[in-house]
């Protein structure tokens, strides 16, 4: 969809878009090659006024729909950057909403790695666990800005945070590097000890200048890994599309979210139950092509769902829903609109999904059932698949109509 966006010279793309102009310089010595520019995102158009657009990954199951196994493959391409002899324990932190699906499949990518290492894994969320004590940074250009990071409620996970020398923080783009040097500050703050900061990333767009004075704010060594370096520049139009707000500060005391899926420590992989997966490959005809819808936050168990569907050999994409709000434009093709299903009361958003597009859509949900969920499966005839807990999760008698 983004071929015919732009002028095209190499590795040098500049898009005229709705907010602005964008400028992309790619290096490809730098880069894996595996993962080229093209194979890896497109450009969307935000309506944010202090950041006009949007690098939509093709490879991380969030805007667009990605296949399981092409996932799979990045998470263990970015564990495999990390540099031999950190110092460990290691924690791993992958920032809501965008790169969770991402950093969990990394972390799980080091601990078949490395078993013999320890990790934990946390993400960040924009949303509050009762009683559980939290830090909390910011994200300056989100249209979420504000972030947490809650500390683990189990002694033997929140020892193991405290004993940790690495702190890997995993997200889909680096460019500024302020959201990762204000979190590893707050880090710092409650673990003194850190002794290394390794960034994994889809994109790395920070150059040296910025990622020379990151390790000097930081205070630590920091390396970095990621599929495509490069660097890019906004030219911000002169006015923007006005959006509702995608985070409600202080209004979101109900909303029931806990942290059996990483907000509140994992040092282990995440699995999907044998029966779920097979009641609903059952579902699936030959042929037919399925969609493994996650929601929000919940993005790493329904790719865990989906690549267990990918290796009975269903043809199936995986995705998620969004707080964000993107322009119908560019690698952005269609969206659908409705309610949170955390009960925030902000508007959610799909893209790139038409009602018809897949014979089957697995509507994953951490939530309990709720009038939005059912509302988002009747718009895209799907079926709500409930996980209660990573042993426990209930299939929908039928798909919504």
């Amino acid at each position: 969809m983004d071929d015919e966006l732009g002028k095209r010279a190499g590795d040098f793309r500049e898009v005229a878009m709705p907010t602005g102009v964008l400028r992309v310089s790619t290096d490809a010595a730098a880069s894996l090659p595996a993962y080229p520019l093209d194979a890896l995102l497109g450009f969307g158009a935000r309506a944010n006024a202090k950041r006009g657009f949007l690098f939509v990954s093709k490879v991380l199951g969030k805007h667009w729909p990605s296949r399981p196994g092409v996932m799979a493959g990045l998470h263990d391409a970015l564990a495999a950057q990390l540099p031999p002899g950190l110092p460990g324990p290691a924690v791993f932190i992958a920032l809501a909403e965008t790169a969770i699906g991402l950093g969990q499949g990394v972390f799980e990518a080091h601990l078949r790695r490395a078993p013999e290492h320890e990790a934990l894994f946390l993400h960040t969320t924009r949303y509050r666990i009762e009683g559980a004590p939290l830090i909390e940074f910011a994200e300056p250009h989100s249209h979420a800005p504000r972030q947490f990071l809650h500390l683990p409620a189990d002694p033997a996970l929140h020892a193991l945070f405290l004993r940790a020398r690495t702190l890997v923080l995993v997200d889909d783009e680096a460019s500024t590097g302020t959201t990762f040097r204000n979190l590893a500050a707050a880090c710092r703050t409650l673990n003194p000890a850190l002794e290394h900061v390794h960034l994994a990333t889809l994109t790395n767009f920070m150059g040296a200048q910025a990622a020379n004075a990151l390790a000097g704010g930081i205070g630590l060594p920091v390396s970095h890994g990621a599929a495509l370096n490069g660097s890019f520049e906004f030219t911000a139009g002169e006015s923007f599309p006005e959006t509702a707000p995608a985070q409600v500060v202080g209004a979101a005391g109900g909303v029931a979210v806990g942290g059996a899926f990483g907000r509140a420590g994992l040092s282990q992989s995440l699995t999907v139950p044998a029966a779920t997966v097979d009641t609903l490959a059952s579902m699936a005809a030959p042929g037919e092509r399925v969609l493994v819808l996650g929601t929000g936050e919940f993005m790493h168990a329904p790719f865990l769902l989906a690549r267990a569907l990918e290796e009975r050999g269903i043809d199936v994409r995986v995705q998620s829903t969004t707080r964000s709000p993107i322009l119908e434009w560019g690698a952005i093709g269609s969206r659908l609109a409705f309610a949170d299903n955390y009960g925030e009361g902000i508007a959610n958003y799909v893209y790139n999904l038409l009602p018809g597009q897949y014979a089957h859509v697995f509507v994953c949900h951490e939530t309990p059932a709720n009038d939005a969920l059912r509302d988002l499966a009747a718009q895209v005839g799907g079926r709500l698949v409930h996980f209660r807990s990573g042993r426990q999760v209930d299939v929908a008698d039928g798909a919504a109509s």
